[in-house]
């Protein structure tokens, strides 16, 4: 084929383009047209376009946009062409097909086995993807927590129940502890004895005391320093805190696996005001919609979102145009507020602190154990933490409205702000049972290293806490639908009252479903230490939660006509969800670095702390290889891993610095192909009427 007959330089350089990029150079050179090129560019070109077509021919038929005939003559043509073809090649190309198609099959059928994807697709259908984002969600988190179970349980629990069974020939290896006095290896946990009431059952199954604080989902049932299965030596203290990283590094990596991609969606959308106004314009509707009055809602929605872009951009020039006077009150009413908000977490932290302190002297107390209010005494920080979220996040709504900033950022900025109170509101907790069980007065820590007599296995009290967290913040979910959504829609379906009419039918709030739902699986990552099986029951809960929350919103709920723009991608879930995971590094790497273990029970009652199997492992392998380990953790290594790892980011920041720049050209160049356009428009209308 002859190549097409290159256009005038003249009229090349008319263009706007060509005109754009010689005022960029100063307009003192001329521009070769890139469509002349050089004999070496046009022979790549050529070579290009004809690897293209061969790809293009050896595609099926059915992937090519043609019509059925033409189908049928390019089927035949390489049908022929195949029986020229060696045997070898025959063979290579009826393989790779019927590879193809193997995998599309599985893939095809895999696709019928993921959980929940015909409700999740209704869901879709009837309220868009906004909601729907929330069910996978959910079970992302199933699967999350399932996985983690599988792992806690095949390399801790497992182990034990096949070495007390005797399976593989296996047994326990028991060691005495050392250095340590009697008194501090008595544990006695309070399971029943003899015949006991119904209630007690139910009491220890809500508090996880009693029988079951003698079960494996606590930590002071693993109390077993070695098993021999076969002939290999398995230890569980090494295999408890390897698990406990394990479970961390998984689920941060598959948080950041998962987010990625919405990642470069939102830096996309977020790079051009303009860009993401074309998105809501001519590409803001979702098809999956099928109830009208969900497509109504996608309307309203679509109009609050156009309405909230041009009320932000009369707030930016409102806020250039403040007068010094007006932006010094504005910041002293946000000083004060700030002031304000600062005064009610105290409050809330330090009635977590105080009712903890006075739940764990209690609860403990000898006269009051068999006394009915025994629970809710155990119950009280459970009940103190569900009041602070329930009350802070609407006094921050409420305070929100005086600080005047833009929809978008006061959005965020309550989102953070319930966050950090339902997430910290945990952290106080754990340093509340911290701050008792180091309570070193009057000698208390003396001879054990931490206050015995209060906490003989203070592992399997904090595994309790968490547990006792998880059971009521499930309770509270169950609760609320049945107590407050269904009497509120048979009320304003069936009640002939202008007020509860006018009140109306409750919205279904994404953001505050997600931060309920990542409150749980933060209680879960942080008490998994203390409760290897936590997990299942997380699972369990959020897998029930998902069939509440279906028949929630499908029967009570409307979805929101104003929904929070963050909170339609699943980015934003998985940002706060990993929030709450560096947050429960903190109390992990604390009990597991710095407090000291019990010594009554556990895997590590031999160590002074759990980190403290780690160095003594290490001392068991072959000299070179502590060496290298130990050169590893000396500062000589350090420091120029340090230096490495800074020029790799520095090399990476200017990478993506020059992509930044180069996206900048390619959007530059989009535009000038438009003004082309246009320019060779006019062009062709002038010609034609000349002629």
């Amino acid at each position: 084929e002859e190549p097409l007959a290159a256009a005038p330089v003249d009229f090349l350089q008319e263009l706007p383009s060509c005109q754009s990029a010689r005022r960029r150079r100063g307009g003192t050179q001329e521009r070769r047209p890139a469509l002349l090129g050089t004999a070496g560019s046009r022979g790549a070109a050529a070579r290009a376009l004809q690897q293209e077509r061969a790809e293009l021919t050896a595609r099926p038929a059915r992937e090519h946009a043609m019509s059925i005939a033409q189908k049928r003559v390019l089927r035949d043509s390489q049908q022929a062409e195949t029986e020229r073809l060696s045997r070898w090649k025959k063979w290579r190309r009826t393989s790779s097909k019927s590879l193809k198609k193997a995998l599309s099959e599985v893939k095809g059928l895999s696709s019928y086995l993921v959980l929940w994807r015909h409700d999740i697709h209704s869901i879709e259908g009837k309220f868009g993807t906004g909601i729907q984002s929330y069910f996978s969600f959910l079970r992302f988190l199933v699967l999350l927590n399932f996985v983690i179970f599988i792992l806690m349980f095949s390399f801790v629990t497992l182990p034990i129940i096949i070495s007390k069974y005797g399976i593989f020939n296996s047994t326990i290896a028991y060691i005495s502890p050392k250095n340590i006095e009697d008194n501090c290896t008595i544990y006695e946990p309070s399971g029943n004895k003899g015949l006991v009431y119904f209630h007690t059952y139910l009491k220890d199954l809500f508090s996880g005391t009693g029988f079951l604080e003698v079960t494996s989902l606590f930590y002071g049932y693993y109390s077993v320093d070695a098993m021999w299965i076969s002939i290999m030596r398995y230890k569980l203290p090494l295999a408890y805190l390897l698990a406990t990283f394990a479970y961390l590094a998984l689920s941060f990596l598959w948080i950041m696996k998962r987010s990625g991609e919405g990642f470069m969606q939102n830096l996309v959308h977020d790079a051009d005001p303009f860009q993401s106004y074309c998105n809501k314009v001519f590409a803001g509707w979702d098809f999956c919609i099928t109830d009208p009055n969900t497509a109504q809602l996608k309307h309203r929605s679509l109009q609050y979102e156009l309405q909230m872009d041009l009320q932000e951009e009369k707030l930016k020039q409102k806020i250039a145009k403040r007068t010094m006077k007006e932006k010094l009150r504005i910041y002293s009413l946000r000083i004060f507020i700030n002031i304000i908000v600062i005064a009610i977490l105290s409050g809330c932290f330090y009635s977590i602190y105080r009712v903890t302190v006075f739940s764990q002297e209690n609860s403990n107390d000898i006269d009051n154990a068999n006394s009915h209010a025994n629970l809710l005494v155990q119950y009280l920080p459970s009940m103190v933490i569900t009041l602070a979220n329930f009350i802070g996040p609407l006094i921050f709504s409420f305070l929100i409205q005086f600080e005047d900033y833009t929809p978008a950022f006061e959005i965020k900025l309550t989102l953070m702000r319930c966050v950090f109170v339902r997430l910290a509101s945990i952290g106080v907790l754990l340093f509340s049972l911290w701050s008792q069980i180091s309570d070193c007065g009057n000698d208390k820590c003396k001879p054990c290293g931490y206050n015995y007599k209060l906490y003989p296995c203070w592992e399997s009290d904090v595994g309790q806490e968490m547990y006792k967290l998880m059971i009521f913040d499930f309770l509270v979910i169950l609760a609320v639908p049945l107590f407050v959504d269904f009497p509120r829609k048979f009320l304003v379906t069936h009640c002939p009252c202008k007020l509860i009419k006018e009140f109306g039918q409750q919205e279904f709030q994404i953001s505050d479903n997600v931060l309920e739902i990542i409150y749980g699986q933060t209680i879960c990552w942080i008490g998994t230490f203390f409760s290897p099986l936590l997990p299942a029951i997380a699972a369990i809960k959020y897998f029930i939660i998902f069939y509440v929350k279906k028949i929630v919103l499908i029967h009570t709920c409307k979805p929101a006509a104003r929904p929070v723009r963050a909170s339609g991608s699943t980015f934003f879930f998985l940002v706060v969800l990993l929030i709450g995971l560096v947050l429960a590094f903190i109390p992990l790497g604390v009990s597991i670095a710095r407090i000291p273990s019990s010594k009554a029970c556990g895997p590590f009652r031999n160590f002074n702390t759990s980190w403290e199997v780690i160095p003594d492992t290490i001392l068991e392998f072959p000299t070179v290889v502590q060496q290298i380990l130990f050169g590893m953790a000396s500062e000589a290594f350090a420091v120029p891993f340090f230096m490495i790892a800074c020029i790799i980011m520095f090399y990476f920041i200017a990478l993506a610095r020059a992509h930044k720049q180069v996206v900048e050209q390619l959007r530059e160049q989009l535009a000038l192909e438009g003004h082309d356009k246009m320019f060779l428009i006019r062009k062709i209308t002038e010609a034609q009427k000349d002629n």
